[in-house]
């Protein structure tokens, strides 16, 4: 992965206290962008704890927002490729041992690289033609956005809007409520599924009576016309080599006569003046003999053969005895066998496919019965049904009841501690609530409840959803709190935010940047800012830069690291518009300061 960030390492003018050593559930260390927006090619190493992204507006620091949802299977924009016609992302995961990401990227046939972490590859071109790789291998995208709902979570205008979507808030409610909250509402759904399912089946069989009823009867019919033969497996073959050994009886048996006689037939003939039997177990037994009275070890050997093929030759013998004697010449017995056969091969005519013999009509009665069963609109079958289904509702409703005292019970500690985090990022006077109307009578696929999250943004004004109470930096206020309360639980390592400061300023700007580090004490976290409040909390600080791009005459976009006297002009810049300007170097100074003690 090559052309690394740039690195700026100048005196710190002042001294900033180090940052405690974070270790989190995995990371990602290495991001190559390649082709991407105003990017041409760039590779940034991401710290451990908290890196921001920083620069002037429409430098394109978005682009490693966008480079790191392309990666884990974020949908491929074609507008978003250089001119030179593919972009390229690449990402080097460290991830410990027992990563459940791990078991997916075996499954999917990807090897760990020479230093044990995982490589994630995406290419896109300007056609919109897309190609996911993971740890070497060619794989779908499919499975590096499975592997993203444990790794990142990335967060941004458009979580904001999600947030406010009353689904969402019940989803986040639900996540708060635990993991028996959770299984419980799992069992719901299969209970709902269920009881929906009957219900349609029920009022299918009703508006369809009729037509059913024609059809179980041709079922019916079928399935009489298979038990009055009453056909067995494999027995279509067996009555073929009946049939064939009783037409041919007399011609088996003169063969099998011939053969015996072969075998032990009388002693005839002479050959050399003396008499020499023609049967086979004879001479056979006659060569034993005379091989062995020989003291030669070869000829005994010879010998015991020729007896282990006397005896060979006489069980022959036996069987084709056994044979002639079974053998059924009677022309009855043939004339059951081929009308029986004919019986048969109508059937498999009728109801199997070409080649599947007795086996496809007994798979075709097989199936008949289970749809029979589907197609019974008898006055029993529906009782049986409608008693079904009414068990079903009732299951329904006493889970539903459940999950909702749940969401209740909830409701109250999450709203609390959302309003407690508010408190911290300048909304003291924020109070949060949540609103459950239940509907009992009309159950959905999760629950009975409608849930909204509400807010009353000062003291006196009226709780209102939360998208219609909040402005936008409030909004993002609300998103981060809601994280920050979640953090402690939640299993992604790489938490990634897009602008969640917009619309913020003053002191809600410096808690934000605070908790912020607080995930990233627990997680990796990247954060895409234009608060010098917010970027000063950062153990990694990445600044995006326009640069001409020589030869080519367009704007292309630089990422650099940035430390000591490099940072605090960034900050200067991000807080007065000026890098050179003295009383905003002795802010960002300030405010460095700050930081490191919080911390």
């Amino acid at each position: 992965m090559a052309a690394r960030a740039k690195t700026s390492e100048r005196p710190v003018p002042a001294p900033v206290p180090a940052t405690p050593a974070r270790t989190t559930p995995g990371r990602l260390s290495e991001l190559r962008i390649r082709g991407l927006g105003a990017i041409d090619d760039v590779t940034l190493e991401l710290g451990r704890g908290l890196t921001v992204v920083t620069g002037e507006t429409g430098a394109g620091k978005t682009m490693v927002v966008t480079g790191l949802t392309l990666l884990f299977g974020g949908r491929a924009d074609p507008g978003r490729v250089r001119a030179n016609g593919r972009a390229g992302v690449e990402g080097r995961l460290e991830l410990p041992p027992d990563s459940p990401a791990w078991a997916r990227a075996a499954d999917a046939g990807a090897d760990p690289d020479d230093d044990g972490s995982l490589i994630l590859a995406r290419t896109v071109s300007a056609e919109g033609r897309s190609r996911a790789y993971l740890g070497g291998r060619s794989v779908p995208v499919g499975v590096v956005a499975e592997l993203a709902e444990n790794l990142l979570a990335v967060h941004g205008q458009t979580d904001q809007l999600r947030l406010s979507r009353p689904a969402e808030q019940r989803r986040a409610l639900d996540r708060y409520a635990g993991a028996d909250h959770l299984g419980l509402l799992d069992s719901y759904r299969t209970a709902y599924q269920r009881w929906r399912s009957l219900a349609a089946d029920l009022e299918r069989r009703h508006a369809q009576a009729r037509e059913l009823a024609q059809a179980a009867d041709v079922l019916r019919h079928g399935l009489e016309e298979i038990a009055a033969v009453a056909p067995e497996p494999g027995e279509d073959e067996e009555l073929d080599t009946q049939a064939k050994r009783l037409s041919d009886a007399d011609a088996l048996r003169a063969a099998a006569d011939e053969a015996r006689m072969a075998l032990i037939g009388d002693v005839t003939g002479d050959l050399g003046g003396g008499e020499l039997p023609q049967d086979a177990i004879a001479a056979l037994s006659i060569a034993e003999r005379a091989l062995a009275g020989s003291d030669d070890p070869t000829l005994v050997l010879l010998a015991q053969d020729l007896a282990d093929a006397v005896a060979v030759v006489s069980d022959v013998a036996g069987q084709l005895a056994g044979y002639v004697a079974d053998l059924d010449a009677d022309p009855g017995r043939l004339a059951e066998v081929l009308d029986r056969r004919a019986a048969i091969t109508a059937l498999v005519r009728k109801f199997a496919d070409a080649g599947a013999g007795v086996a496809g009509v007994l798979a075709w009665a097989e199936d008949a019965q289970h749809r029979l069963a589907e197609l019974d609109v008898s006055d029993e079958a529906l009782a049986s049904l409608a008693a079904e289904r009414d068990a079903a509702r009732a299951e329904v409703d006493r889970l539903a009841a459940g999950i909702s005292a749940g969401r209740r019970a909830a409701a109250e500690g999450f709203a609390a501690e959302v309003g407690r985090e508010l408190a911290g990022l300048a909304m003291k006077s924020a109070q949060v609530s949540f609103s459950i109307d239940s509907h009992p009578d009309d159950p959905g696929a999760d629950g009975i409840d409608e849930v909204a999250l509400l807010l009353a943004a000062h003291p006196g004004a009226p709780p209102r959803p939360v998208h219609k109470g909040a402005s936008g930096g409030e909004l993002s206020r609300v998103m981060l709190a809601i994280e920050v309360v979640f953090a402690g639980a939640d299993p992604v390592p790489v938490m990634v935010f897009d602008e969640v400061d917009a619309g913020v300023g003053g002191q809600a700007a410096g808690e934000i940047g605070r908790r912020l580090a607080r995930l990233a004490r627990d997680h990796q976290v990247v954060v895409v800012t234009h608060l010098a409040q917010v970027a000063v909390f950062a153990d990694t600080h990445l600044v995006v830069d326009k640069a001409p791009d020589t030869g080519a005459g367009v704007t292309a976009t630089d990422i650099r690291s940035v430390r000591g006297e490099d940072r605090v002009r960034e900050l200067a810049r991000m807080l007065s518009g000026l890098a050179d300007s003295d009383t905003g170097q002795a802010h960002a100074r300030e405010l460095l300061a700050v930081a490191g003690a919080d911390r």
